[in-house]
């Protein structure tokens, strides 16, 4: 169960000492209540700090640039300031967040207090979910801290908002305790293709449960199902695994959960219902967390043209259609150019001629059709190209002919026999 506060957070700062940094990262608190007259939710916000203790730091990494994180001298009630120890449980791509200021990454940081099943709200100790994610960076992590137990006595400081007891720093010490985990947060593969949806966790060295359940759901314009769901024993895995796959073709490696904590889904021979927004869910005990990946369905167009030679008539126009065929999704741009024998570049043909309505086909893919109508005043020897842009591509396909003289249009041989004319 989730509640009440959210920290929302824009940017990381780091303090080392050997091998390990202090990540810090800078948040708004939200506190949602009740709006006026009791309808709707209303926010107020106020500064806050995350500081990710002891965060490993690669042998081969710097730290001379790294700004120390230094705590106020004078503890202040008012300040919100968490400490999150993450010796227990490491945090996967962790140098994504150390390096985050500096590559100018903005860091999303999302925190709310957390009931876990069963529990009493407020009861001690005390849990907060954090949502962490950095903006151009395949970095998505969804953790669980929990409150360690501080020494309470007369001169102890509460924090005012949350009303829980602080150090003697000023700031309110947790650790981690489970997290969630996926190294990419969208992916696009080609339609009959298999594919692999990243999902992990990670978890206290003293183990919340031995009991885990995964599923993985799929929302797809305001619909959602279950693709998968695996029910396991970290223990025991061999005797007490219960799998059960609503896609066909969706399938997870127990051994991989029990042992790495990998409950990756594979997801094969793909079709275009495949598509959308995929939730890692994991439930440890009373705990769980979640990941949300997109999948991209994607097939590259089939572009041709209607005709291999384009030799014009004297006096009418000629048809040129160019086709594109079997595409997915929808957006398709075409559009026609032309280069004549004396310009150096291609310029766009101001009249765009017609276009065909999208015809879908059985496997969910489309089709579509421009026609142009060429005029005999067309100079031979000029290239008329067919340009299609579409989400697929890397860059815009393009199919040419080019423009014949009627005189042209013979097919000679090696030996220069002319074997006819080429109809139109």
């Amino acid at each position: 169960m989730i509640s009440g506060v959210i920290l929302f957070g824009y940017f990381t700062t780091c303090v080392c000492a050997d091998g390990v940094a202090d990540v810090v990262l800078s948040c708004t608190l939200v506190d949602e209540g009740v709006g006026l007259g009791g309808m709707g939710a209303a926010f107020s916000r106020t500064p806050a700090t995350l500081v990710f203790r002891d965060v490993p730091v690669a042998p081969d990494e710097s730290l001379e640039m790294l700004t120390p994180f230094v705590p106020s001298s004078v503890p202040d009630p008012d300040l919100i300031l968490f400490e999150a120890k993450v010796s227990s449980v490491e945090i996967p791509s962790a140098d994504v967040l150390l390096h985050a200021d500096c590559n100018e990454q903005e860091v999303l940081c999302e925190i709310s207090r957390y009931t876990p099943h069963g529990s009493q709200e407020g009861s001690d100790p005390a849990y907060f979910m954090v949502s962490l994610n950095v903006e151009a960076a395949e970095f998505s992590t969804c953790l669980i801290l929990q409150t360690v137990m501080a020494e309470k006595d007369p001169t102890t400081l509460v924090q005012k908002k949350l009303g829980l007891p602080l150090s003697q720093s000023g700031s309110l010490l947790t650790e981690v305790i489970f997290l969630v985990f996926s190294h990419i947060k969208s992916v696009s593969a080609p339609l009959r293709a298999d594919v692999l949806l990243n999902c992990g966790f990670k978890q206290h060295e003293i183990p919340l449960s031995q009991e885990v359940a995964i599923e993985w759901r799929l929302q797809h314009r305001g619909k959602g199902h279950k693709v998968l769901e695996m029910r396991t024993r970290l223990d025991d895995a061999e005797g007490h695994t219960v799998v059960s796959a609503e896609r066909r073709g969706s399938s997870m490696d127990a051994a991989q959960v029990v042992g790495e904590g990998n409950v990756s889904v594979t997801l094969s021979k793909l079709k275009v219902l495949d598509a959308g927004i995929y939730i890692c869910t994991v439930r440890l005990g009373l705990f769980h967390a979640q990941q949300v990946i997109e999948l991209h369905v994607v097939q590259l167009p089939n572009v041709s043209l209607s005709e291999e030679k384009l030799v014009l008539k004297t006096k009418s126009p000629q048809t040129l259609s160019c086709h594109c065929n079997k595409y997915y999704p929808l957006d398709a741009q075409m559009e026609w150019l032309s280069l004549s024998p004396t310009d150096t570049e291609p310029v766009v043909l101001p009249d765009q001629g017609s276009l065909s309505s999208h015809r879908q086909h059985g496997d969910g893919t489309y089709s579509l059709s421009s026609h142009l109508s060429v005029p005999p005043s067309v100079s031979p020897g000029t290239k008329i190209t067919c340009r299609v842009s579409h989400p697929a591509l890397d860059a815009p396909l393009s199919v040419s002919v080019v423009v014949q003289s009627p005189e042209a249009g013979y097919e000679i041989t090696q030996s220069g026999e002319c074997l006819g004319t080429i109809p139109t």
